[in-house]
């Protein structure tokens, strides 16, 4: 079976709790959110990437056959998914990698990266621009406008693809965010939510 996979923005490990996609998962006909009261949290296999075009969204696709279960959803919003991790070790974390959150008003037009998971098990850094920050923003997910700037990524993904919602991004050693949208007619370029809301968003999970 393939389908659309997600990327884990966060795992905060005083409460077990997690934040992805920075986006909720809609009613494909209706647009609207999905009521979750309960779901599974499962890692994916990646299987192939198609890459994004002008006018045309690349995607991630992957599996979940003979994959494992990492905790369970509790909370679908418009600014992602979150929930508890039940089984850590899934996850492959870095413990040495804990970082702190940035307040927006730290957030800086410029230089800053994201991590992604396109390859199985490998999670890579990437150099993203800051085009435009939307400080005021408190109503939905795009906080941020960012452009892609890796020439590998742009190699591999054409830019902004399904499946990198929620990827985190990291300024000046801190989360200050979430890819939340590709820009359709340029997927060089897209949306992210910012850190702060996301995290507010995890302290509601119970």
């Amino acid at each position: 079976m393939q389908l659309g996979v997600g990327t884990v923005t966060f795992y905060e490990p005083s409460t077990k709790t997690f934040g992805a996609l920075g986006h909720g998962i809609t009613d494909i006909d209706t647009e609207e959110l999905i009521n979750i009261s309960s779901g599974e949290f499962i890692t994916t296999r990646i299987l192939n990437i198609t890459k994004g075009e002008n006018g045309s969204p690349g995607r991630v696709e992957g599996t979940i056959e003979n994959q494992k279960n990492i905790g369970s959803i509790s909370k679908n919003s418009k600014y992602g998914i979150y929930g508890t991790v039940n089984n850590i070790s899934s996850l492959n974390i870095d413990k040495s990698k804990e970082m702190e959150v940035a307040m927006r008003d730290e957030i800086k037009l410029g230089r800053a990266t994201i991590l992604c998971g396109l390859d199985n098990q490998k999670v890579e850094e990437y150099e993203i621009e800051i085009k435009k920050i939307y400080k005021e923003n408190n109503y939905n997910n795009k906080s941020m406008l960012i452009k892609i700037t890796d020439p590998r990524l742009i190699e591999k993904t054409g830019g902004i693809i399904q499946g990198m919602s929620g990827a985190p991004i990291i300024q000046n050693g801190k989360f200050i965010g979430a890819i939340t949208h590709v820009l359709v007619s340029n997927p060089e370029e897209g949306y992210a939510v910012f850190g702060d809301i996301m995290i507010k968003q995890a302290k509601t999970v119970e």
